[in-house]
């Protein structure tokens, strides 16, 4: 299940306006900040605040916005209005990897030459640090569900399974990964679990970017406490910066491997 199934009303969006739309007019690399997309007004509204922060960080730089479900401007569209000189990188504001990471945005990349797609923004240690700020302070005998949307792709709950061990290290409480969709065990298993353990109560790590469809359904899942998804975090930005900077230098490594030697 996806967030396109969690109703057919799309309230407009509140926040900040994206720094640069895709019909304006880009010079030189541009960032295609691309993001799942939502029907929820305030998980819109935390997106569009990333946007700007990124761009904010980083004076200059053209960050267009792009999605690859529910909203519009649908990635495919973003990267085929580009004019042909412009550059463009595409950083996927998503946590891991799955089918939204390795098949739409990698087509959308291929499909365009002069495109370049960067890693998606987790895992990373300073998320598990995130989220350990989230939490807050909690009894020692409790347990902690690691909620993340989830993905069929085997890779994605690798991930996971290591955010889940970097969050470990700082906290004392036992801590279980879990999954809204595509994997296993879910979140409502997971908690249901942690009790059957002897667990005093259950906290819930939201390992998602913004309010929505899969945060919606942490409330439902029997947990004692629910924290809230990782934005508003200057992190975040920093962190899509950092990956639009890793792939730049990639490609520019990978162009001077591949470059013929020059003859005397």
């Amino acid at each position: 299940m996806n967030e396109a199934n969690a109703g057919t009303a799309r309230p407009e969006a509140v926040g900040p306006e994206p720094r640069v739309g895709p019909e304006a007019q880009v010079q030189g690399t541009a960032m295609i900040a691309c993001s799942h997309g939502t029907d929820n007004a305030e998980g819109r509204a935390r997106i569009n605040q990333l946007r700007a922060d990124i761009a904010e960080l980083r004076p200059g730089l053209a960050v267009l916005e792009a999605y690859v479900d529910v909203q519009e401007p649908a990635l495919p569209d973003v990267v085929a209005g580009l004019p042909a000189e412009v550059r463009a990188v595409v950083v996927p504001l998503l946590l891991t990897v799955g089918y939204h990471v390795q098949v739409d945005i990698a087509q959308a990349v291929e499909g365009r030459p002069g495109s370049l797609a960067a890693v998606p923004l987790g895992p990373d240690p300073r998320l598990a640090g995130l989220l350990h700020e989230r939490l807050g302070e909690l009894p020692p005998d409790w347990g902690i569900v690691l909620a993340a949307a989830g993905s069929s792709r085997p890779e994605a709950a690798e991930h996971i399974e290591v955010l889940a061990a970097d969050l470990a290290v700082r906290r004392p409480q036992h801590i279980v990964a879990a999954y809204g969709a595509s994997a296993q065990p879910s979140v409502p298993d997971a908690v249901a679990q942690l009790r059957a353990d002897g667990a005093a109560g259950v906290a819930i790590a939201s390992y998602l970017l913004a309010p929505g469809f899969f945060h919606d359904q942490l409330a439902k899942a029997g947990a004692d406490l629910v924290a809230e998804p990782l934005l508003p975090s200057g992190l975040v930005a920093q962190l899509a910066l950092e990956h639009f900077d890793a792939a730049l230098a990639g490609a520019k490594q990978e162009q001077a491997q591949t470059a013929p030697e020059c003859g005397v």
